[in-house]
């Protein structure tokens, strides 16, 4: 499987619900359709959080990631 091409990048790390979602709704609104955003963020909250907005919006969780001290995540823009 190949890697997934990022168009870019949004990091939130450091900040609380909801502004990670906030920021990433807006950056998504600036986006073409089938580009993808990679979101760095640290609130454990976001992990359920994006999923939700995803769901929610149309977008495409495409990959999430739990690390030690980050969440990443990429999604495609619907």
């Amino acid at each position: 499987m190949s890697p997934i091409s990022v168009d870019r990048l949004l990091d939130v790390k450091g900040l609380s619900c909801p502004l990670p979602i906030l920021r990433t709704k807006k950056m998504l609104g600036e986006m073409q359709s089938g580009h993808v955003l990679e979101v760095i963020a640290t609130d454990p909250g976001a992990w359920d959080d994006f999923a939700y907005f995803c769901k929610h919006t149309g977008h495409q969780l495409v990959e999430a990631n739990k690390g030690e001290a980050e969440l990443r995540f990429l999604i495609r823009c619907r």
